[in-house]
Formats: C-alpha cells, structure tokens, sequence
C-alpha cells in the first residue's frame, strides 16, 4: 500500500447483519508509515441490486438502488505516520430488500472508504460489505396456517389398446415454513388401471425469476424424496417429510428486480403426472398456538401437563408414518386395495452422506427478537449471519480484514442438485392451474 501499513474498516461490536431502519456504525482505521497528504477522506454506505441475462456477470442490464449516503471524515490536510481512527455512523433505509446473491442478479450492501490524494498520487480504496435481513413474519400472511392442497386426474392409454385412470393428490400440513422446520407432506395414488406406476417423487424446488426484458428463471431442487410405485389396481398412501435447509426468505420485499417462490412438487415417472403445492418460507414461525385453550382435561394431584412436541433437533430420517386422516377423507378409493408406499431414497443429505441435523433455533427468529444480533459485544462468531444470502446455503465465513475466517454458527449445507437453466424455461404449473386444468378434474364420486 506504499506510504499505508493499514486502511481497514471495523463495524461496531463486529456486527455484520442488520436491518432496515438501523443504523450501522463502524471506525475507519489508519495507519501511516509516512506522512500521508490528502484532499479528501471519504465514506460511503451503498446498496444496490443488479442484473444480468449471463450467469456470473456484473455487467448489469438493470440495476436499482436502495442507499447511497457519502460522509466526509476528513477535509484536505496531512496524516501523520502512526495510527489514525474515524467514527462513522449511517441510517439503513426501511424500504431496503433483503441480502441476495444468485448466478444472474444479487442485492448487495458494503461500506467503501476512500482517501482522495493531490494529483497525481494514488487514491487509496477500501471496501467491506455487510447483510441486511428483513425479517419475513409468515404469520402476516394469509390462511399460512392451512394445508396447502393439490389433485389431479390422469386418463392415459397402455397396451396401445387398454385405458386407464389415475389420481394423484398431494397436500402439506402449512403453506410457510422457516429454516430448521418440518414439511409434512401426505400422498394418496388411485391407481384404477392394470399398469403398475412408476416411482413417486417429492421435491422442494426455489424459483427465482430475474426481471430482465425477457425474465429468467432459474430452479433448484434443493430436496428430493422418492418413494415405490404403486401396484395395479391399489389405492396407496405415502407420508414423508422434508426438513427446509437455511434458504432465503420467499419475496425480496422492496426489490423490483428478483422474485424468490418455493414449491412442493409431486409427480409420478410413469404415467407422467405431477401436483404442485406453493409455499412460503420465512423468518418467524407459523404460530399454531389455538386462539382458545381446550377444555382442561381432570389430572392427577401434581401432574403436569404433558409438552407440545418439539421440531426435533435431531436427524430427519425418511419415514412412513402410519395414516393420520380418517378413512372418510380417502376420497375415490371405492373397493381398492390400500397400502402404504415405502420410501426408497432421501436426498436431502450433506456431503458426508450423513442425515442433515439441524437445530430450528439456530435459524428461526423469535417475535420479541428484530434481528439476529439483539446482543451489542458479541464475539465475532457469535455476531455471524444467521441466514442465507446466497441461493441454497448459507454464508460459510465471514472474514474480517486479513484475519483468519471466522465460520458462522450455521452449517454450509448446499442442496443435492445446484444447477442452473438458462432462458428460455417454462415455470412450473401453478397452485390453480394444476386444479384448473382440463387433464386435472378430481371426481369424488370415483368407484
């Protein structure tokens, strides 16, 4: 850096995540082997998002900005050598989206200092970034707490010459999810035909769509279950579960250029049919607490009443469960055979190939809490971001300076499949068109 030993920006008690209305705060340091003349010291706090139609670009086709406040520390004089310090302080917009970073787009924020020299000298750069996260209340939704449902109708020919007919319905226990929680996902195959189905596949898939001239989308499928194919002339159930991985929230809410959806997508490989569920994943939790207690139940002198279960922190293992709903919800089933399907394979492992265990703390934000560091003087690992900022993982490290990288207190878990589809991709089927479409009539009467 010739006559600069250091030029380092620090964040106040090394907090790096904040949120909108905040305000950040942090010290430039200095330090001056020489004497050091400038016209100018110089911070910056700038946000932005920008996209492109090539993966990785940073040449932007669009880009919008949400902050860009400049503060003068110091006006034209000369540092001394030894150590110099400069407080700044800048207030982050309410309006500003959440952190974000895919292959064609990101919204980014970061502190840039710069000390302007008299001609001819060089200019000295700095920059550090830091992550906004606006806290998504799943409970500000609509209806989050009911199932989300779907049900199709397939009439296909085999044999060339024999017909056939088969139902496929799909729901989950929610409509939102955060970080650490438990998809529970119920299945039931009407297979009124003398052909065996192929396997059936449940996957958790992001879509995120880029707002170009022409839109771009982009699909992961960040979990996959398969389950066994169903016997001619069988009415089956499978029951599974999928516990979310850290993702980023569902809506960039103040951004205009990036669309984040989630979905659950049931489909069968032979006949060739699928559902799909939308879903919501947030940042505080579906509260499911009933808005009027039970009627108490007579206990013993001294018991206690027993506790709600937990999202276990454990490992989520695959399983079929036996059958919750009541056999007047089995709809079309007539005189077929039932039976349960079994679970063939999980994909949702980490790269060991052991289960993910995941603790639903370490992701989902209680109500009283506004952000991840409520606590002022943590230590820097403490201080590390508990969400996801890029897309399918969390952020791995965070590194201060030259320092060595300080891991967060979240596992990197990236999803099975990490790849990307350029333009032009057609979107998945949503919610009413899979209910809505002339192949996809649910008879109840079916016999």
């Amino acid at each position: 850096m010739g006559k600069l030993q250091e030029f380092d920006i620090t964040f106040s008690h090394n907090k790096v995540v904040y949120s909108p209305g905040e305000t950040i705060s942090g010290t430039l340091r200095i330090i001056t082997a020489n004497s050091l003349q400038y016209k100018a010291i110089k911070v910056n706090c700038v946000g932005s998002c920008g996209i492109s139609s090539k993966m990785n670009d940073t040449s932007w086709m669009l880009e919008e900005q949400y902050v860009s406040s400049m503060l003068s520390v110091a006006d034209k004089g000369t540092l001394p050598p030894g150590e110099h310090s400069f407080p700044f302080q800048f207030l982050i917009p309410t309006h500003a989206p959440t952190s974000f970073e895919g292959p064609f787009g990101k919204v980014v924020y970061r502190i840039r200092a710069v000390i302007d020299t008299p001609r001819f000298s060089k200019d000295y750069k700095s920059q550090k970034p830091f992550y906004l996260l606006k806290v998504m209340n799943l409970n500000e939704l609509p209806d989050i707490e009911q199932p989300s449902c779907a049900v199709t109708t397939k009439k296909f020919t085999y044999f060339l010459v024999k017909t056939g007919t088969l139902m496929l319905k799909a729901r989950s226990d929610l409509r939102g999810y955060t970080p650490g929680q438990i998809i529970k996902l119920s299945t039931e195959i009407h297979n009124k035909s003398g052909k065996d189905t192929g396997y059936v596949l449940a996957s958790l898939i992001q879509k995120v769509t880029y707002k170009t001239k022409r839109p771009l989308f982009d699909f992961r499928t960040i979990a996959e279950v398969e389950g066994a194919g169903v016997k001619a002339g069988k009415h089956a159930e499978w029951k599974e579960q999928i516990i979310v991985p850290p993702l980023p929230q569902s809506v960039l809410v103040g951004c205009s250029l990036i669309d984040i959806e989630y979905f659950i997508q049931v489909s069968l490989k032979s006949p060739e049919t699928v559902v799909t569920l939308p879903i919501y994943i947030g940042n505080i939790a579906v509260n499911l607490t009933p808005t009027r207690p039970p009627p108490p139940t007579p206990l013993q002198h001294g018991a206690v009443m027993p506790a709600m279960p937990s999202l276990s922190p454990g490992p989520v293992v695959p399983s079929a469960p036996p059958a919750e709903e009541d056999e007047d919800e089995v709809q079309g089933a007539g005189a077929l055979s039932s039976e349960e399907i079994p679970t063939k394979s999980h994909s949702q492992q980490d790269p060991s190939g052991h289960a993910i265990a995941m603790s639903p703390g370490a992701f989902i934000h209680a109500p009283a809490q506004a952000h991840p560091q409520g606590q002022q003087g943590q230590s820097a690992e403490s201080s590390a971001p508990l969400f996801c900022v890029s897309t399918g993982a969390t952020i791995p490290f965070f590194t201060d300076g030259n320092a060595t990288p300080v891991p967060t207190t979240c596992p990197l878990i990236l999803p099975p499949e990490y790849s990307s589809w350029e333009y032009p991709h057609e979107p998945p089927p949503t919610y009413e068109e899979s209910c809505s479409s002339t192949n996809s009539s649910f008879n109840t009467s079916m016999t």
